[in-house]
C-alpha cells in the first residue's frame, strides 16, 4: 500500500490535457506521457494539434492521440470524451488548460472579448468536467487539476475579465472536490503567475513595461517556466497526492504568499 500511494509512475494511466498543442498544456501533456500515461491533448487548430501530438509521439514511448475543436461548446466537448473512451477505454486524469484570456484594461474590453475570455477559461473546464465526471464516478477514482491563475488573488493589471473567469475556475475546484470526494476523485487547481511562453511573449509584443511590472511582483525576479507548472500538475496526478483535494496549489515565485 505504501509504495502505491508513493510511486512516482502513471503507468496503465490515461490522461486528458485540454489546450495542449504548445505552451503550459504541452509541457503538462509531455510530463504525464513520460510518466507512463497514455495522453490524448487537445487544441482548437488541427494541423498544429496533430502536428504538437506527432512530435511528442517521437518523444515518448506512451501513446498520444489528439482532438482538435472548441471546447467552450458542449458538443464538442462530449466529443472529445467519447473519443477518449473509444480509443484510451478509460479516463484516470483530466487536466483543465484550455484558455488564453484577451488582457486588456476592463473599459477596453467588449462583449466579444469578454465573451471570448469566459469561454475559454471557464466554459471549457465547465463542460470538460461535466463530460468526464460521470466516467470517473463510474470508475470509483480519478484526478482533476485545473490551470487557474494567481493573478485571482494579487488583482494583476488588466486581469480583471480574466480573473472573472479564473476565479470561477478556482471556485468550481472546491465545489467539485467535497462532491467528488466519496468517489475518491481529487479536484485541485495549479494557480502560476506569468509563465515564460507563447501568451506572455504576445503581452510582450504590445506593451513590454507591462510584462516587466508583472515580474516585479515576483520575488523570484523571473516569469514561471512551463516545465515548473508541468511539475506540480504531474504530482497532483500521482497517488502521492491522494490525500489533497479542493486546494489550489499556487506555483508563482512567492508573488502571493500564506
Amino acid at each position: 500500500m505504501e509504495n502505491k500511494r508513493m510511486s512516482e509512475s502513471l503507468e496503465g494511466k490515461v490522461a486528458i490535457v485540454t489546450g495542449s498543442a504548445r505552451g503550459i498544456g504541452n509541457a503538462i501533456a509531455l510530463k504525464l506521457a513520460n510518466s507512463g500515461a497514455s495522453v490524448l491533448i487537445s487544441g482548437t487548430n488541427e494541423e498544429r494539434t496533430k502536428q504538437a501530438a506527432e512530435e511528442m509521439q517521437t518523444l515518448t514511448d506512451s501513446t498520444i492521440n489528439y482532438y482538435a475543436g472548441d471546447l467552450s461548446k458542449e458538443e464538442n466537448v462530449a466529443e472529445l470524451v467519447e473519443y477518449a473512451m473509444s480509443s484510451l477505454g478509460k479516463i484516470d486524469i483530466l487536466v483543465n488548460n484550455a484558455g488564453g484570456g484577451v488582457i486588456l484594461p476592463f473599459l477596453e474590453q467588449t462583449s466579444e472579448t469578454l465573451k471570448t475570455t469566459i469561454d475559454r477559461n471557464l466554459w471549457t473546464g465547465v463542460w470538460s468536467c461535466h463530460k468526464v465526471l460521470p466516467h470517473m464516478v463510474e470508475a470509483g477514482s480519478g484526478r482533476i487539476i485545473n490551470v487557474g491563475a494567481d493573478s485571482v488573488r494579487n488583482g494583476l493589471w488588466d486581469h480583471a475579465a480574466y480573473n472573472a473567469a479564473k476565479g470561477g475556475v478556482h471556485a468550481m475546484t472546491t465545489g467539485l472536490a467535497r462532491e467528488f470526494a466519496k468517489n475518491d476523485i481529487t479536484v485541485n487547481t495549479v494557480a502560476p503567475p506569468a509563465v515564460d511562453c507563447e501568451g506572455l511573449d504576445a503581452i510582450r509584443e504590445r506593451d513590454s513595461e507591462l510584462v516587466d511590472k508583472y515580474i516585479e511582483i515576483i520575488p523570484k525576479g523571473r516569469a514561471a517556466h512551463v516545465e515548473e507548472v508541468a511539475d506540480a500538475v504531474w504530482y497532483l496526478s500521482t497517488e502521492g497526492a491522494s490525500f489533497i483535494t479542493g486546494q489550489v496549489i499556487s506555483v508563482n515565485g512567492g508573488s502571493n504568499m500564506l
